[in-house]
């Protein structure tokens, strides 16, 4: 039985409406919606009084309303079609999302955040958003090589920002660009990170060890930054004259079983490697778990480098050399630039921090074997 009170206690409290401002101001309805929205047709003392009610009530406008009347929603759109399994575990998004609803508070602006499971369910939301008049704008994140979401977004004059580098096929953006970032796409501003460079420093570090058998362990394919990055590394390898067979990338999908599992291939090769790149820092930990369960010392046999520093690479032992970047940072770059394109401001391709390599005890100078 349901104790006294209880159905009270579940019921939740009704929203003040326009008309209950009305009654307690005194006023009729037209004259409530004309100075809420701060239009002519009513004094300034009855302007003042009204908006003093509507405070008292805790009132607050409709969105959906907003929109239908043209004024903007007050969200902006942030969608991840990804494994369910790879994000929770990985820190990357995270902070990604600490940095954007930081800029996004100050604003008084709203974060609609989904998971999806594939980009087809992520464009169909859009469609979505866009027909009901959802979000303002929205923050597209892991670009694809080949990605329908630009073409889609330019067709719905949806605005929005491409976190992470060109969503579709075209200049290397290591080299410099003109802006716009795609005038193909002219509601598209870009916010990148130069994965080449960063490629470069990891094989500069290794390289100058004495490292030659140098594996990456990538993350999905058909992602463009998984794309630079393994272009960068075969760049790379070419520069210093390096075999592809002994310098190469595989992909994975970011989980810690793949990275394990992607780990124990490369070490039962003929020659293996002596260093391993990792696409971010759950899968270089379980690569440095699968190297201690086969009683293979690090740095002394292997060298490993994550790409993304976290607490995990500090905390396991030997501490892990990673990138280091200011990922809450970029996610507060890219709300500010899709909040200066919605304020009418230039559309623009705009670079994020390089991240720098840390260098601790995961790498060292290769044994001779």
């Amino acid at each position: 039985m349901t104790a006294p009170g209880e159905a009270a206690r579940r019921k939740p409290a009704r929203r003040p409406t326009i008309k209950d401002i009305a009654r307690r101001a005194g006023v009729s309805e037209s004259a409530v919606s004309f100075a809420l929205n701060d239009r002519p047709g009513v004094s300034q003392d009855t302007r003042a009084r009204v908006r003093r009610v509507a405070e008292e009530l805790g009132w607050q406008a409709n969105s959906a309303a907003r929109a239908l009347s043209g004024e903007r929603a007050g969200a902006l759109g942030l969608v991840l079609a990804r494994p369910a399994q790879t994000l929770g575990v990985e820190s990357f998004f995270l902070q990604l999302v600490s940095g954007i609803q930081e800029v996004l508070s100050a604003r008084q602006i709203a974060l609609l955040f989904q998971v999806v499971e594939d980009l087809d369910t992520e464009c169909a939301l859009y469609r979505r958003w866009w027909a009901e008049r959802r979000v303002d704008g929205v923050l597209v994140v892991d670009p694809r090589t080949e990605d329908p979401r630009p073409e889609l977004l330019t067709a719905l004059g949806l605005p929005a920002v491409v976190v992470g580098g060109p969503a579709t096929p075209g200049p290397d953006p290591s080299e410099p660009a003109a802006e716009p970032a795609d005038p193909a796409h002219p509601l598209l501003s870009t916010v990148w990170a130069d994965d080449a460079r960063a490629m470069a420093r990891v094989l500069d570090h290794l390289y100058g060890l004495g490292h030659r058998r140098i594996v990456h362990i990538a993350g999905l394919p058909g992602l463009a930054h998984t794309a630079r990055r393994i272009r960068s590394l075969r760049t790379e390898a070419d520069r210093r004259g390096l075999d592809h067979r002994q310098v190469h990338s595989v992909t994975t999908d970011y989980s810690d079983a793949e990275g394990a599992e992607a780990t124990r291939r490369l070490l039962d090769a003929g020659r293996p490697p002596t260093a391993i790149i990792y696409d971010n820092d759950v899968m270089a930990v379980a690569g440095a778990s699968v190297a201690a369960e086969r009683g293979i010392p690090v740095p002394g046999a292997l060298s490993i480098v994550a790409w993304d520093d976290s607490a995990l690479c500090r905390v396991t032992h030997p501490r892990l050399t990673a990138l280091v970047r200011d990922t809450p940072g970029f996610g507060r770059l890219a709300a500010q630039e899709l909040l200066a394109v919605l304020d009418g401001g230039p559309l623009r391709t705009v670079q994020g921090e390089l991240p720098h390599l840390e260098a601790r005890e995961s790498t060292g100078t290769p044994s001779p074997r």
